[in-house]
């Protein structure tokens, strides 16, 4: 009987050198791969929020209010920096918003009720902080809770205790005014000096934020430190059986989310020169709606630190233009919220494209 020839014979030719043909990422187009990264989604909506604004608030196109805009994306970026780094690492921090307050009123109420040069007070300040950071991170590590419960935690006590310590120590729910204390003038040309830019004013977060962003987006992509946040936010049980140190790395990103509250806290001291102890309630929520907004997802392991820079601007944006093009301030909550709603779809359709065979 004759035997009948195999099939493998007559198999189309096999792809050329470099091609794949089990559909992986590299086969995809560019246009795909790009749309893959978490940063990008998010660019090209701040772009398109960008161009409505610009047509519908005129105003906007005046260099004085892009300074206004980028000096309010400074603000909520700063801190969404270092709260995006933590999400990229499995957690969050709903303590985060009264956590710059507590800063703020610390180094206040140490430099007036003490009688000390305002550094003193900067400098507790910045320890309290980072303590606040290492209490979230080592109540997380040692009793095994979320993170959910326990920054809840730490946002009431802290909340309670900016309202009642100031009163208790000035009578006052405000601290008082700092302005003509020793070392204040320097630590407002830190915290809150400005500087012109072709006539337009410019705030120093502004720079400070960009700074920020390039050192984050270093660590996350050239550093043994970074590997492990992704790590850790990615499979916990896996970092810690490959060596990865998960206790400190979920301790130092909740103290770095700390250490983002203190440098926040100070540029609302040195801004002001007072602070008014009951602030802070609700940022929390726009620091982690930043971070989602650029591409962090809730469940860690995933997100860039370029992205939140979007985030906040895109907030910015939002928050400046309604009010640039005259219309009723009480639709920014929701502005925000149908942004948030589309970053969330967004990144999932993002997500799925990146993984689909």
């Amino acid at each position: 009987m004759t035997q009948q020839a195999e099939p493998a014979v007559t198999s189309p030719p096999a792809p050329g050198p470099g091609k794949e043909s089990d559909g992986r990422t590299q086969q995809r187009p560019l246009a795909l791969r790009l749309l893959a990264r978490p940063e990008v989604g998010v660019f090209l909506g701040a772009v398109a929020v960008l161009i409505f604004f610009l047509i519908t608030a005129p105003a906007m196109r005046d260099g004085s209010s892009m300074a206004n805009i980028l000096y309010q994306s400074s603000t909520i970026g700063i801190m969404a920096l270092p709260v995006a780094l933590l999400m990229i690492g499995g957690e969050f921090d709903l303590s985060a918003g009264v956590a710059v307050i507590t800063s703020a009123l610390t180094a206040s109420m140490t430099a007036y009720q003490l009688s000390m040069n305002v550094w003193v007070g900067v400098i507790v300040a910045l320890i309290v902080s980072l303590a606040v950071g290492l209490f979230n991170g080592w109540m997380l590590v040692k009793t095994g809770l979320p993170s959910f419960l326990v920054t809840l935690g730490t946002f009431l006590i802290l909340q309670g205790v900016n309202l009642a310590v100031t009163k208790l120590i000035t009578d006052n729910v405000a601290t008082d005014d700092i302005s003509n204390m020793d070392g204040f003038d320097q630590a407002k040309a830190l915290f809150a000096s400005s500087f012109e830019v072709g006539g337009v004013n410019v705030k120093i977060t502004v720079v400070w934020w960009l700074v920020f962003a390039a050192i984050a987006t270093w660590v996350l992509l050239r550093t043994k430190y970074g590997n492990w946040i992704f790590a850790v936010g990615g499979n916990q049980g896996s970092a810690r059986a490959v060596g990865v140190p998960v206790t400190f790395t979920k301790i130092s990103l909740f103290m770095l989310v700390g250490f983002g509250a203190w440098f926040v806290g100070m540029h609302q001291l040195f801004s002001f020169n007072t602070v008014q102890s009951g602030e802070g309630v609700g940022q929390e929520l726009i620091y982690i709606a930043a971070a989602v907004i650029g591409g962090c997802l809730l469940t860690g392991g995933a997100g860039s630190a370029i992205g939140p820079v979007f985030g906040a601007f895109m907030f910015g944006m939002v928050q400046q233009g309604i009010v640039y093009a005259g219309w009723n301030p009480d639709w920014f909550k929701a502005f925000l919220g149908v942004m948030l709603l589309g970053a969330v779809l967004i990144n999932l359709w993002v997500q799925r494209t990146a993984t689909r065979r």
